[in-house]
């Protein structure tokens, strides 16, 4: 991306205002610091597509390519704070089977269950890059800037279990999931929503990543 922006003139600075994020995240993008984004939770290849003057899916697949080859063997598990956060919004009973079956056998499969709630919490913040209005609203009243604010939603569309916060609980999954369950034979993951009475069901099927939901 570097060279390319010295090929046309132009500046990380130009191209961080064409895709309304901080000069820094470009700057990351650029020197590795960051691994780019996936191509499905993010609205920023079409735009620098277009600015770097690129094939139309040429930035996006060297993306996908470079996380593939990144890719680290296994999940790793919420931080303890984030993790009494998820527990919380879990059905009470389910969470202590969770607990018990984790005492028992490690990490793995409490860690699969919320990376499966998580990707579903990533869907739907999604849709909140589409929605500018809102968005530079919130912005203002938080004393934030446009940029800055659709950095944290970004962000947030990129973490793992591993790197989830705090912050990003507060931010963006309590304010949506009033209570998640699962039945730990069929595999069905029960969400209710903020606002819903009855739970959906997200039955277990495999995506291109081999991740179950």
């Amino acid at each position: 991306m570097g060279e390319r922006l010295k090929e046309l003139d132009r500046s990380a600075e130009e191209l961080a205002e064409t895709v309304h994020v901080p000069i820094e995240y470009v700057k990351d993008l650029i020197a590795g610091r960051r691994r780019p984004p996936l191509p499905g939770r993010t609205d920023l290849y079409s735009p620098m597509t277009s600015f770097l003057k690129l094939g139309r899916n040429e930035l996006a697949e060297c993306a996908s390519a470079e996380r593939a080859s990144t890719a680290p063997a296994k999940l790793s598990p919420p931080k303890p704070s984030v993790l009494r956060l998820l527990l919380a919004l879990c059905e009470p009973d389910t969470a202590k089977n969770l607990e018990r079956r984790r005492a028992k056998h490690g990490d793995a499969e409490l860690t699969g269950f919320v990376q499966r709630l998580l990707a579903l919490t990533q869907v739907a913040v999604l849709r909140v890059l589409a929605d500018r209005v809102t968005l530079r609203v919130a912005a203002e009243r938080s004393g934030s800037t446009f940029a800055a604010a659709r950095l944290k939603v970004l962000e947030f569309l990129d973490t793992t279990p591993e790197s989830l916060t705090v912050e990003h609980m507060e931010r963006f999954i309590q304010p949506r999931i009033s209570q998640w369950g699962i039945d730990l034979q069929t595999g069905v993951l029960r969400i209710v929503m903020q606002g819903q009475d009855a739970p959906a069901a997200h039955r277990r099927r495999p995506n291109s990543s081999g991740t179950t939901f």
